[in-house]
């Protein structure tokens, strides 16, 4: 019988997750899919402070990244990846770039942009 197919191997998955973010399930930040994530000041001692499913995130995150494509990568679980950001971004040392839904667009300017642009 093969590791992944083992009747266990599913259960283990879900508690090695609940032992990496230690309980909690619900991230401090509302963070997208698509929300981008980056390190602005690396620190390195701070790295080797960390568990090792979170200093991934954190050297990885060194390069400006979406919240998904740092699940993919490092293959950990959406919400354990949220959770972890959260913790990093509650110490500083992570950097939630803003998305599009938080900005407010002011209409009259984007008509007078688009008025600028009909007249070039």
């Amino acid at each position: 019988m093969a590791t992944g197919s083992a009747p266990g191997a599913r259960r283990s998955t879900r508690v090695r997750a609940y032992a990496i973010t230690r309980g909690r399930t619900r991230p401090r930040h509302l963070l997208l899919v698509e929300t981008l994530v980056s390190v602005p000041n690396y620190d390195p001692q701070a790295a080797a402070r960390m568990m090792p499913e979170t200093r991934a995130l954190y050297e990885h995150a060194r390069q400006r990244t979406s919240v998904a494509e740092l699940s993919a990568h490092l293959d950990i679980p959406l919400g354990v990846i949220r959770v972890l950001l959260g913790d990093l971004i509650a110490q500083d040392l992570v950097y939630i770039h803003p998305t599009g839904h938080e900005y407010q667009y002011d209409l009259s300017l984007l008509e007078r942009i688009l008025d600028g642009l009909k007249g070039v």
